[in-house]
C-alpha cells in the first residue's frame, strides 16, 4: 500500500507540475524515475522491490501491453501507406544499425558474450518519444520530424520483440520460471499474431450486425474492452500477448477508424499510468549498488550509446533524404531508450541467463541515463523551431501532401485547418521541393 501512495503523490505532483514541465527542462517522466529511486532500498528504503518481485513483473507486462496496444493504433496501415519513405529508413536501416552497434560496444568494453551482447543491443534498439515529449507533441517542430520519430517508436517496440525472445533462448536461459526455447517462442509470437488479427477483426464484425452498436459515450470503451479480452486470451493460451497488443491496435484502428478517435484520449490516459507506473517501480531497482556494480567499460559504452551509436545510425539512415540536416540532427539526437526496453531489460534478468545480471545492469544504466538526458533537452531544442518563420514546406514529407494529410492519424501531430494553413499546403503540393 506503501507503493500506491507513493505513485499517488508523485502523480499528483506530475499533474500540478505538467504546465511548469512543458516550458522547462522539467520532465514527468523523470520525476516518477527519481521518486522510485528515492523510496527504494537505495535511499529512504519505504518499499522494497527487487528485479524478481511479482509487482514488478505483473508492472511491467500489464504496462508494455498497453503501450503496445496504443503504439498500433497510432500506425495504422493508411498512414502509413502514405508516409512511409523516412521511417522505414529509420526501421530498416538505422535500427539495425544501432543495434549492431550497441552490441559491438557491449561485448568489447564490458565483456558479454556475443549472444549477450545482441541481446543487449536488441533491448536497446527500441525508441520510445515519450521522453523527448516537447519535440513530438508541439505545432513550431516541423510535422516531418514528429512523424517520422513517432511512426519509428511505434513500430520498432514490436520489431524488437521476436529478436529479443530469440536471443534469450539462444543465451540458454536457467530460469525454471522461463521456459523459452524456439519452438515454444515460435508458437507464443504465432499465436499472438494470430489472436492480435482475429479478435479486433471479430468485434468490428459484431459491431456492424443490424441491432449492435455502442452508444456515443461507451464507444471508447469497445476497443478497452477488445484489449481486456486480449491480455486475458493471450495469459490463458500462452500466446504472446505484446505482439497480439501491437498487431491488435494496428488492425483495430486500419478496420474501424472510428472506434481508434472515439478511443484515443482514453488510451492515451492509460499509456500514460501504465508508464509512469512501470517507471517508478523501474526507479525503486536503481540503487547505488546497481550503479556502483557497472564497469567503467560499461559506462563508457553508456555514453557511447547514447551520443554516438544512435546519432551515428540514424543519420547513415537518412542520407540523401529530402529533411533537411537540422531535423536529421534533431531526430538523430532524441533517441532515448524506450519504455519497452525496460520491460525487456526485466525479462533478460528474470530469464536467468548465464551473465543476465552483467546485461541488465548496463541496460538499467543506459536507461537510466536516456531519461535524465533526453527528457530534459527536449523543451530547449523545441523551442529553436519556435524561433523560425512557418514556411510552405512546413510538415510535408518528402514533398508528398498526402503524407501532411496522412498525419492526422499520428500522435501528437495536430493539423491546422486555417484558410491560410490551406494556402500553404496547396503551394507545397505544387512545389514539392520548397524547405523551410
Amino acid at each position: 500500500m506503501v507503493l500506491v501512495a507513493v505513485f499517488g503523490a508523485a502523480l499528483l505532483v506530475a499533474v500540478l507540475l505538467s504546465g511548469l514541465a512543458a516550458r522547462t527542462v522539467l520532465s514527468t517522466s523523470l520525476l516518477f524515475l527519481a521518486a522510485g529511486a528515492l523510496v527504494g532500498d537505495g535511499f529512504l528504503g519505504l518499499i522494497h522491490v527487487a528485479p524478481n518481485s511479482p509487482i514488478v513483473a505483473a508492472t511491467a507486462d500489464l504496462a508494455l501491453f498497453t503501450v503496445l496496444f496504443t503504439d498500433g493504433m497510432h500506425v495504422a496501415f493508411p498512414a502509413l501507406r502514405a508516409a512511409w519513405r523516412n521511417p522505414a529508413r529509420a526501421l530498416g536501416l538505422g535500427m539495425p544499425l544501432a543495434f549492431a552497434g550497441m552490441a559491438l560496444v557491449a561485448h568489447l568494453l564490458v565483456g558479454l558474450d556475443w549472444t549477450t551482447s545482441l541481446l543487449v543491443g536488441a533491448v536497446l534498439a527500441p525508441t520510445d518519444p515519450v521522453f523527448a515529449s516537447a519535440i513530438v507533441g508541439r505545432k513550431e517542430v516541423p510535422s516531418r520530424l514528429r512523424q517520422l520519430l513517432n511512426v519509428e517508436s511505434g513500430l520498432n517496440d514490436g520489431l524488437a520483440l521476436p529478436v529479443v525472445l530469440v536471443l534469450i533462448a539462444a543465451a540458454g536461459p536457467t530460469s525454471p520460471h522461463f521456459e523459452a526455447s524456439l519452438p515454444t517462442i515460435g508458437l507464443e509470437l504465432v499465436g499472438g499474431l494470430a489472436l492480435g488479427v482475429v479478435l479486433p477483426l471479430v468485434v468490428n464484425a459484431l459491431v456492424r450486425l443490424p441491432g449492435l452498436g455502442a452508444e456515443a459515450k461507451l464507444q471508447p470503451l469497445l476497443p478497452l474492452a477488445t484489449g481486456v479480452i486480449l491480455y486475458a486470451a493471450c495469459h490463458l493460451t500462452h500466446a504472446n500477448p505484446y505482439l497480439a497488443a501491437f498487431s491488435a491496435g494496428a488492425v483495430l484502428a486500419s478496420v474501424s477508424p472510428q472506434s481508434k478517435s472515439a478511443f484515443e484520449p482514453l488510451g492515451e490516459a492509460l499509456a500514460e499510468l501504465a508508464k509512469f507506473a512501470a517507471l517508478l517501480v523501474f526507479g525503486a531497482l536503481l540503487t547505488p549498488r546497481l550503479f556502483g556494480d557497472l564497469s567503467i567499460g560499461g559506462y563508457v559504452a553508456v555514453v557511447l550509446a547514447i551520443v554516438l551509436i544512435r546519432p551515428a545510425s540514424l543519420l547513415l539512415s537518412l542520407i540523401r533524404s529530402r529533411i533537411d540536416r537540422r531535423e536529421q540532427l534533431v531526430a538523430a539526437w532524441f533517441g532515448p531508450k524506450g519504455f519497452a526496453s525496460v520491460v525487456y531489460g526485466l525479462l533478460v534478468l528474470q530469464a536467468g541467463i548465464p551473465q543476465g545480471e552483467k546485461a541488465y545492469t548496463l541496460i538499467a544504466v543506459c536507461i537510466a541515463a536516456s531519461i535524465v538526458v533526453h527528457s530534459s533537452t527536449d523543451v530547449p531544442i523545441a523551442r529553436l523551431f519556435h524561433l523560425d518563420t512557418p514556411g510552405p514546406g512546413r510538415g510535408a514529407d518528402d514533398g508528398d501532401a498526402a503524407a501532411a494529410t496522412a498525419l492526422s492519424d499520428l500522435p501528437g501531430i495536430p493539423l491546422p485547418a486555417s484558410p491560410a494553413q490551406a494556402g500553404a499546403d496547396t503551394l507545397a503540393k505544387e512545389h514539392p521541393d520548397a524547405r523551410t
